[in-house]
């Protein structure tokens, strides 16, 4: 397991919001966590936003 899903598991209210403030056309159902299907989850996010899976993870882990 990597620091990005540890952190996203502890603390995704708060990265949620901070993704909501960095990406308004980000959903609720974009940003919809499930335990165990965190990389799916940031998939789904960096389809959205065009961002590099890498770009996305490093936003994360710098919150």
């Amino acid at each position: 397991m990597n620091s990005t899903t540890d952190k996203i598991k502890g603390n995704w209210n708060i990265i949620k919001g901070s993704l909501k403030q960095k990406y308004a056309d980000l959903t609720e159902d974009d940003l919809a966590y499930e335990e165990g299907k965190e990389d799916e989850l940031l998939g789904r996010i960096q389809n959205k936003i065009g961002e590099t899976k890498e770009n996305l993870k490093n936003f994360i882990d710098s919150l």
